[in-house]
Formats: structure tokens, sequence, C-alpha cells
């Protein structure tokens, strides 16, 4: 059902494919759901035996979910919903965020005949992970969490405070570590500034656009990878500088909102709880204007942050303005977690959390360790927010362990 509160309204598709090790295609193995991180984004497509898979393939059967509105479930785009209006965009829309995605594996782990499972979620879905384990417990034997450990209680402007703090030090990490990037960065700006530079799709590409790749920077590697696309941006073209096609076809690559719009349109819904989130990270960043740039001033990158102008500059998102003005009024979102059945939970939950995430931040993450029970925690800053894709071999194995010594 789009609604679980009633069965026999719209139905919508929710796919998962189960991966086994071909030793143990009839082993009678317990399971383990993979939570993806996002919001809005598929499992993965496993190309093979490695990473955190190769782990879980060891001890488990798996279970790739595509949350709903994501690859083969019933996806949301622009294209899928040219046919609604506003109010029924914004409508549907609030069927998908974490309470029904766990909803979803309920029906599913019902349906498969399962007593019990196991879950893995990283970033967004370990939202996902704390919800089931506020509601469903006694369906869980295991929670894994890496890099998501959301506040469970709290206004989404406390997150976007603490993120602009976290985003202001990875600029000057990065600024640090390549100084010639800094006057790369002015010349791209200035050079958007002064002229109508079009991405690959037709959109034209603006400094607040430009800004948003800065969400790499919150990523193993992303910073070199940045450093490197920059140093190549421009070419010459009738001898005045251009920034290139392939420079150009990388922005527009990178920003998934296009392909994924539920990342963007449900992003600050994620924090919510019977309140709006107004536009969240957009009103916090008055209070720090060293985002803004302006001639003369130092650049600064952004992060995983989502702002209303975006469904206005970005082709896909412009057919979805209305809803997302429309959800980020709303006040009425449902409760995501139960504090007292954390405070008092007795399923085993082994959490990775990293020290220096750009993502989730680490300071609200230790607070809602602390209202836990029966969780233990390996804190490191050998990892970025990307720790399970870059060392799931090294992750997962440990908390594991720590599972088993609860």
């Amino acid at each position: 059902p789009l609604d679980h509160n009633v069965t026999d309204g719209e139905k919508i598709k929710v796919f998962a494919r189960e991966v086994v090790h071909q030793k143990n295609q009839n082993a009678d193995l317990p399971w383990l759901v993979y939570f993806q991180g996002g919001p809005g984004f598929p499992s993965p497509r496993p190309a093979g035996n490695s990473g955190w898979l190769k782990e879980a393939l060891t001890k488990y059967r798996v279970l790739l979910l595509d949350q709903r509105g994501t690859g083969k479930s019933t996806p949301i785009t622009h294209q899928t919903f040219a046919v609604k209006t506003p109010e029924q965009q914004a409508q549907y829309l609030t069927h998908f965020r974490a309470d029904n995605i766990v909803r979803d594996a309920e029906f599913i782990r019902e349906a498969l005949g399962i007593k019990q499972w196991s879950i893995l979620g990283q970033s967004f879905g370990g939202f996902c992970s704390l919800h089931y384990l506020s509601f469903y417990p006694q369906s869980l034997t295991r929670a894994y969490l890496t890099g998501g450990l959301p506040p469970i209680t709290g206004h989404a402007d406390e997150v976007y405070r603490a993120t602009y703090k976290r985003v202001t030090g990875k600029n000057a990490a990065f600024f640090k570590r390549f100084p010639a990037a800094q006057e790369q960065c002015i010349k791209i700006a200035e050079h958007l500034l002064n002229n109508d530079v079009r991405l690959p799709n037709g959109q034209r590409f603006t400094v607040e656009q430009f800004q948003l790749w800065g969400i790499n920077l919150g990523r193993s590697g992303g910073d070199l990878a940045m450093y490197y696309v920059l140093d190549e941006a421009f070419i010459e073209v009738n001898g005045k500088p251009a920034l290139s096609y392939s420079f150009l076809q990388q922005m527009l690559v990178e920003q998934s909102y296009q392909t994924n719009p539920i990342y963007a349109i449900l992003h600050e819904s994620i924090y919510c709880q019977h309140q709006a989130s107004n536009w969240s990270a957009e009103r916090v960043r008055r209070e720090y204007p060293v985002f803004n740039y302006s001639k003369g001033q130092p650049f600064m990158f952004t992060g995983e942050m989502v702002y209303s102008w975006m469904f206005e500059q970005l082709e896909c998102l412009k057919p979805l303005k209305a809803a997302a003005d429309i959800l980020a009024e709303k006040t009425d979102w449902p409760v995501l977690y139960d504090a007292e059945q954390l405070a008092n939970n007795t399923v085993p939950v082994a959490a990775a959390v990293y020290v220096d995430d750009m993502y989730v931040e680490y300071d609200l993450s230790c607070q809602t360790l602390a209202s836990m029970n029966s969780v233990k925690a390996w804190i490191t800053n050998e990892y970025e927010h990307n720790g399970l894709g870059a060392a799931g071999g090294v992750i997962l194995p440990k908390l594991m362990k720590l599972a088993d010594q609860i």
C-alpha cells in the first residue's frame, strides 16, 4: 500500500534483491536487510563479492531493498510526477519517509515468513534503522549502523548549525591542502557571474550550484578528486578562457538531485517530527554569511544542504517547486523515534561513528548514543561518512564483533 493505514487504497511496487554466496544457496542462514543512504537512492547493484557485502555473505542472506520511490520501486522522478498537481505531489510524497520505508520492510518480512532479521543502515539508512528499533524491535536480532545516528529530538535548525560549522572546517582543510584551488574557485565563480554558462542539459550554471559540489568534501578521497577536476576546468576558446565541456558535464553529473529528486524534496523532512522545516538550511545559512560569495571575498563550498532556489534553477526539480514549498511548511509530520523505547532497547546495536563526519554531526550522534540502551559504538576518525563504501570489509566485521559483545 502507498499508505499502510489504507490497505485497500493505492498500491506501489517495492523491489528487493536477495544476495547469497554461491556455496550457501541452500543453507539456512539468517537475514540481513540493507538500508541505503539518501534519502532517495536505491540499494547498490552488487558487481562482485567484495567490501561489506563479502563480509555479510559469510554469515547472512542479504536483502538489498530499493526504498520506495527509488530504483525499481515505483520510482519518483520529474517524469513520473508530470501528471500530478503540486498538491497531489506533496500528498503522495508524505508517504516516503523512514516510517513507511520500515513498514515496507516489515511487509516483506511477513510475506517471506521470516520471524526476525538483522539490519544494516548506512547514513539515512541508520535513520531508518532507529525507526525500526523504535517501533518494531521484536522483528530484529541485530542492528549495525554506519554514519547514521540521527538526533531523536530537536529541530532541523540545530542540525544545520552544526553542519555549517563542520563544512567550514572541511573548506579550510581543503584550501590548506590545495592552496591553488582557492584562486581557481574564485576564477570559476567570477566567470559564472560574468557569463551565461550552460550545463549540457541547457540549464544555466550558477555560483550557488558550483558551491553544492562541496558535498564531496565529506567523502574519503573527495578532496583530491575535486582538485584534479578544478585543475582542468578551463580551456581556451578563440583566445579567451572558457569552462570546458568535460568540466560542465562533471558538474551536471554531480547534481544527483536531478535524477533522484526525493533526495532534495524530502531531505529536510527526515529531521521533522510535528514541526515544519521552513527551508531550514536556507534560513540558517544567513547566520553564516561566509558562504555567500561576493567579489573580493574567499570562495566557500557548501555541503549536504538543500535550498529553495534549487527548485528554480535545477531543470529536473523545477516541476516540483510548488510541492517542495508545501512540504517545507508541513507541521504535522509523524514522530519518527520513540525515545523511551530506545532508552529501554534490548536489540544489540553496533554503530560506527565518524568523528569528522560532514553529513551526520558527531556531537549529535553522541547525544543519541547516550540515550540508547544495548548499544556499543566504534568511534573513529580513520574514515569519512562513506566509510562503509570505502572500507566496508574492515568496518562491518568490527561491528559484528561489537554486537556479539552486547
